[in-house]
């Protein structure tokens, strides 16, 4: 390896920046300018800055709760980390994100992350947006020792290796995972586990920054050629405690960390550079110097920055919404539902080449309700990708696609394995603009099937849509008939939000008139699918058409139905509806999940709050059981509710 003079000093340079900004970090967080907390990088500062010297500025990192070293090695400014630390608005992410969460997408820092091995996902979703685009771009995901351990990591471990994605696995084993010693949790070294997905695996003296350069100079070599991802284990030691706040006790020997501060990186690298004269040590100090006036202009430069309003703080959590045009006229030849969303699909890949589906069996047999069909055929397996069965990778490497520029449809088989995901949707997916400041956007589609009615039992029939409009930062689509369902899905994709895109199973065989040509429906529109004066019903999914039929058999006995379908939970359109009680006096609220806290209930809320006066009733809800789905077929029905059920609801109203 040859020792050129600049990358020598960039590297010593780079650790001593990292050093001290962290030794300022404790002295700020013990003076309360920094609050909350935050994890010092002291002692590993070999591994970032011997890492992220091989990387190019459009090459990406992945970092975790103490990316502070990361990011800096990356190129970030200490001035703005720094405000950012301090919960400024001048900071990277303007005082939303903080310590664990800072991110700087112009240099390709994809954040970091404060659950533990969450962020590898999102890398290896990077890495898969480089392979897509066919570049050369390299993804260096750090990880921790106690970060080996979690799921995500062999499952991305997995899929990269078959995709065989640019992505460096970067373990920065510190030998602790918290108060933990490693040797009690993990069984072998962590390198090894490479063998079982037939890729690399390197153990580094991980303070040794020329010998990290040289390791990981040799993984990024192999992602740039399209060989595929390297696993690489940094033996390191951090210096202090978990975090600045933590205060526990001790869980390490006095003995234990005097030997590893003997290793000190920084002291390490400046003895052989002075001993074998590569860098003299006059140029040391300067650089050293250099560091302090940088460091002292960075929390000049914090501490006189204007804190973030609340204007600021909730114009951060959505992008503007896709502006589309419902068309005027709906006719059309009669197709179904599962056709209307593979039009909608085929319309949208067509229209941009950034769209691309992954999921599990979406590729060579098309879905299993057919949703996906002929999409491999016509835009290649580039872009329509079957999965391994690992929801929570593939969904979080659809966050880090969304992050990197594409726009990722992902398919949930049955929406019950979004549990599965729960991480990367709703601590990742959702937070990913807000904790970055309001500045990136996630166009991603996940979408599925959800709902009972076709004997699937307890783990394949659940609706869960209340889950999702709980979380700011998603927007939630729940169509009830075809035509919905290529207007709404096709908005989705166009969506710089990330959407939860709900299907139900009973719908897909439904058949309903569908334009042929491309169209796309305004998010946060609903749609009066049948106009009455004295009761309002408000329903999404299959109980619409159960709504609808209530108020054709209601007709009949001189009752006029508004039958209301929202189309979009999130955003909800709240003046069709409260217009509607306007009008009516009553409220019918009907959905297949249970009632304890469904989202009938925030209907409720919401028109008990701002349209009391209009009531003429009490609320109505129409909902399901509270029992998990039975597989007993006459049990099903009694469980979900009906057309009849809506027709009594209403009748108790009049």
């Amino acid at each position: 390896m040859t020792l050129h003079p600049e990358l020598l000093e960039r590297l010593f340079t780079t650790m001593v920046r990292i050093r001290r900004f962290d030794e300022k970090t404790t002295e700020l967080f013990n003076a309360g300018l920094v609050k909350g907390t935050a994890h010092s990088y002291v002692g590993e500062e070999a591994v970032a800055a011997g890492a992220c010297a091989n990387l190019r500025p459009d090459d990406a990192i992945v970092g975790n709760h103490r990316g502070h070293g990361h990011c800096i090695a990356k190129g970030a400014r200490i001035d703005l980390m720094m405000a950012e630390l301090m919960g400024r608005a001048t900071g990277y992410c303007k005082g939303l994100g903080g310590s664990m969460h800072i991110a700087a997408l112009d240099l390709n820092i994809f954040g970091c992350n404060g659950i533990v091995a969450a962020g590898v996902p999102i890398g290896a979703g990077a890495a898969l947006a480089s392979r897509i685009r066919k570049s050369d771009r390299v993804v260096i995901a750090f990880f921790g020792d106690g970060g080996a351990n979690q799921g995500v990591i062999h499952e991305a471990m997995n899929i990269t290796a078959v995709w065989r994605l640019p992505l460096i696995f970067l373990c920065e084993n510190n030998q602790y995972a918290l108060s933990t010693a490693s040797d009690r949790t993990t069984a072998g070294e962590i390198a090894a586990r490479a063998a079982g997905y037939g890729i690399p695996g390197v153990r580094v003296d991980g303070n040794d920054v020329l010998a990290v350069y040289e390791t990981v100079g040799q993984a990024v070599e192999r992602g740039r050629a399209g060989q595929g991802p390297t696993l690489v284990e940094a033996v390191t030691y951090r210096w202090g405690g978990h975090s600045m706040r933590a205060n526990l006790p001790d869980y390490r020997t006095k003995e234990e960390e005097l030997e590893w501060m003997m290793r000190d990186p920084i002291a390490r690298l400046e003895s052989r550079l002075v001993e074998e004269r590569l860098v003299p040590a006059p140029r040391l100090k300067e650089l050293r110097e250099q560091v302090e006036a940088e460091l002292d202009r960075a929390v000049a430069f914090a501490t006189a920055s204007p804190e973030p309003t609340v204007e600021l703080m909730e114009a951060s959590v959505y992008a503007p919404h896709v502006r589309v045009s419902e068309p005027a006229v709906r006719t059309g030849r009669e197709i179904t539902f599962a056709q209307a969303l593979n039009e909608a699909l085929h319309q949208e890949m067509r229209r941009d080449p950034r769209v691309f589906v992954m999921g599990e069996d979406v590729g060579l047999i098309g879905g299993i309700f057919g949703v996906t069909r002929g999409l491999r055929e016509a835009f290649g397996e580039d872009r329509v990708r079957d999965t391994p069965i690992s929801e929570a990778t593939f969904l979080g490497m659809g966050v880090g696609a969304a992050a990197a520029g594409l726009r990722p449809v992902v398919e949930i088989q049955i929406f019950d394995f979004v549990t599965l995901t729960m991480d990367q949707i709703v601590n990742q997916a959702a937070k990913f603009r807000y904790m970055l400041g309001g500045t990136p956007t996630v166009p991603l589609v996940i979408r599925g099937p959800q709902g009972g009615g076709i004997r699937l039992a307890a783990q394949h029939s659940q609706s869960l849509e209340a889950w999702f409009v709980h979380v700011p930062g998603l927007v939630v689509i729940a169509p009830s008939t075809p035509y919905d369902a290529k207007g709404l899905l096709a908005a989705a994709i166009r969506e710089d939000n990330p959407v939860i895109f709900l299907e139900h199973k009973v719908l897909y065989a439904q058949k309903g008139p569908v334009p042929e040509g491309e169209y796309a429906i305004p998010l946060g529109r609903a749609d009066i699918k049948r106009a009455g004066t004295d009761v309002t019903v408000v329903a999404w999914q299959a109980m619409v058409q159960r709504a609808l039929a209530a108020a054709s058999d209601l007709a009949q006995e001189g009752v006029s139905v508004e039958v209301i379908d929202p189309r979009t939970l999130a955003p909800l359109d709240e003046e069709t509806i409260l217009g509607s009680v306007a009008k009516t006096g009553r409220l019918v609220i009907a959905h297949e999940a249970v009632k304890r806290g469904g989202f009938g209930a925030e209907i409720a809320a919401l028109v008990a709050e701002k349209a009391i006066d209009c009531l003429d009733a009490p609320i109505a809800r129409v909902a399901a059981r509270h029992v998990p789905m039975p597989y007993n077929d006459s049990l099903e029905r009694a469980t979900i509710p009906t057309q009849q059920d809506i027709v009594e609801a209403i009748r108790g109203l009049i």
